[in-house]
């Protein structure tokens, strides 16, 4: 097989992610991205021609209850237990 990737790709991608690698470990991972790597090109081998792109394996459905527009809560009732309003909005503490 190939190499997809090198050695010294898979320490530059290890210093942009801010990890600290051993050498048998930098030796690993080449040798496990080129294996997935390698895996990637067999699935692009496949002809996907009329194939629908899918976003989950499996159909969901939504299980929430539709949208229906209802009348909202009235203001003055909405207000009628605040600790303090001024009529039209709550009135809270001020927060920085």
């Amino acid at each position: 097989m190939s190499e997809k990737i090198s050695r010294e790709e898979v320490r530059h991608v290890a210093v942009l992610a801010r990890l600290e690698q051993s050498e048998s470990e930098e030796e690993r991972m080449t040798g496990q991205m080129n294996q997935i790597l390698g895996y990637m090109d067999k699935l692009n081998e496949l002809d996907t021609t009329g194939v629908p792109a899918t976003t989950h394996a499996i159909q969901l459905e939504n299980v929430f209850r539709p949208d229906e527009v209802h009348p909202s809560l009235d203001r003055q009732e909405a207000l009628a237990n605040s600790p303090e309003a001024d009529g039209t909005n709550f009135v809270v503490p001020k927060v920085i």
